[in-house]
């Protein structure tokens, strides 16, 4: 009778973290939504997911192991619960939308701005809401300009930025547009590699690859299309159905715990 408490006391308390497990893994993925929703308005941004794994097992009897004289075609493998494993972005196309600001840029189709970060690095972006910093150089809301560098002379009546990237200005007393540069985008083999910095903006690891850089509309890079933004792709309804579902499962495990609490209470008061 001892032994039977005993070997039912350690399966409840195994329940227990178990349990735990799974409600952590559903509070991640609900910091994953919760972002999300928060995000749903800002300019380029990718929606994020949690993926899990199952943790390690408890081998009882491994299958194909020897029973009763006989090879068991099944084991006893008792799970110890789950956890997140990556928080991947989907990095499909969001919606475009017409803003009428010549400084707005939009990517369709794959691809990043680069620009230069405050210390000198590379940073990497989809949000095209440029602005002419004091030097007339086009800079992100944040003020990190373009690599490489676009500048538009002070005397500029319109600018024009092409699909290809291709940036022209027409100043006053000009008939014809003055070539400024062009802009660059660049792609990475694995974006799903690329370190999140906040402000839309990403770095390169060693999980996302090399940069490569080129001219838009080229080499399967996306093209631009001005006086436009990309919008967050993300669906809120589509997160409003995953909450939902995350409600239940946090709900379902933290049933488990009560009734293995209650199952432990049963279980002490036989002794």
């Amino acid at each position: 009778m001892a032994r039977v408490l005993r070997w039912a006391t350690e399966a409840m308390f195994r329940s227990l973290y178990v349990a735990s497990t799974g409600m952590i893994a559903q509070e991640t993925r609900l910091d994953a939504i919760a972002n999300n929703l928060a995000n749903a308005n800002t300019s380029g941004f990718k929606r994020q997911d949690a993926e899990f794994e199952d943790l390690m097992y408890q081998q009882q009897r491994t299958p194909g192991r020897l029973a009763d004289g006989g090879m068991g075609p099944t084991g006893v493998q008792i799970g110890l619960g789950s956890r997140v494993v990556a928080t991947p972005r989907y990095f499909t196309q969001g919606t475009l939308e017409q803003t009428g600001n010549a400084l707005d840029v939009a990517i369709e189709g794959k691809g990043f701005f680069s620009v230069t970060q405050p210390d000198g690095q590379l940073g990497y972006t989809r949000a095209g809401q440029f602005k002419l910093d004091a030097q007339g150089r086009l800079v992100t809301t944040s003020g990190m300009p373009l690599e490489p560098p676009i500048n538009v002379p002070p005397d500029t009546l319109e600018l024009t930025i092409g699909a290809d990237g291709k940036v022209s200005a027409t100043s006053a007393g000009q008939s014809e547009a003055t070539e400024l540069g062009q802009i660059q985008l660049t792609t990475f083999a694995n974006p799903n590699g690329l370190r999140a910095l906040g402000h839309n903006l990403y770095a390169g690891t060693a999980a996302s690859g090399d940069p490569t850089t080129g001219a838009a509309n080229s080499d399967g890079r996306g093209t631009l299309m001005q006086h436009a933004i990309e919008g967050s792709n993300v669906e809120v309804v589509t997160e409003m159905i995953d909450m939902i579902r995350v409600q239940r499962a946090y709900e379902i495990n933290s049933k488990i715990i009560t009734t293995a609490d209650e199952m432990l209470r049963k279980a002490t008061t036989l002794r």
